[in-house]
């Protein structure tokens, strides 16, 4: 079922095409128009002027059709492009505390670390010194001993030397000793063979004798009262004079046998 159309709908139709038909001609024609060159302009030169026209006939113009423009397309206008806010320089960023704090642990281990090292120097400087004192005492101990040894060696050496020469001072008068008591013995008539008598003498530092014993006898008594009384008659016996060496004649064992040279 159709609904009730409305008053004057087709002559608003039919004006609107013939609206857009007029706007399409208008197009046509000023597009042609523009494209069509120019006429010439010829200008003819006359004598006289011509005659003037009888009558100039009034020509009526037509009104021309009253050409209704679509009103214009309304152009949005172009959104006003935002100016970009100017950067505005940044505030210096301040360092965090924790990286202040790693910095400082940093600047604190690299300085524990330095003070290490430097100990460590200082002690092996000093291990090196205590070392070098030591290897040097070590062989100052080596030279004296080396030292203390040759002394050693010299003084026995030496020692060895005395004695002998000692012990040949004291052979020598220790015989001169024996040869002057034996100038004092005589011989008793009835003495047979070599018999040898044995005695023990303690003499003074003046060479007085103090004590005479009989240690070992020849077998015959008169012989050996004989010496005996010879060793009292021949005091003072002859000592050295190095009274050091006294020690070695204060007590003497002397041997006698009757054959011997004098």
């Amino acid at each position: 079922m159709w609904g009730r159309e409305e008053p004057g709908k087709w002559p608003a139709a039919i004006l609107a095409v013939l609206v857009h038909l007029l706007f399409v001609g208008l197009l046509v024609f000023g597009v042609s128009w523009q494209n069509k060159p120019p006429a010439a302009v010829t200008a003819e030169l006359w004598s006289s002027l011509p005659p003037a026209p009888a009558a100039v006939q009034q020509v009526v113009s037509r009104p021309e059709p009253r050409v209704v423009e679509p009103p214009p397309k309304e152009v949005p206008p172009e959104p006003k492009q935002k100016a970009e806010p100017k950067a505005e320089p940044k505030p210096p960023v301040e360092k965090p505390d924790i990286q202040l704090k790693e910095k400082e642990q940093k600047r604190q281990k690299e300085e524990k670390e330095q003070q290490e090292k430097q100990e460590k120097l200082e002690r092996q400087k000093e291990e090196k010194r205590k070392q070098d004192k030591e290897k040097e005492k070590q062989q100052v101990q080596e030279q004296q001993a080396r030292q203390a040894e040759q002394q050693r060696k010299e003084q026995a050496a030496a020692s060895q030397v005395a004695q002998a020469g000692v012990q040949s001072r004291v052979n020598d008068y220790k015989g001169r000793i024996e040869g002057k008591i034996k100038r004092f013995i005589i011989l008793p008539p009835d003495l047979s063979g070599n018999p040898q008598a044995e005695f023990d003498v303690v003499l003074l530092p003046s060479g007085d004798v103090l004590s005479v014993k009989l240690t070992r006898g020849s077998g015959n008594a008169a012989y050996d009262s004989a010496v005996e009384r010879a060793i009292y008659k021949a005091q003072p016996l002859p000592l050295p004079p190095d009274s050091a060496l006294f020690s070695a004649f204060r007590e003497l064992h002397l041997k006698f046998r009757p054959q011997e040279d004098n």
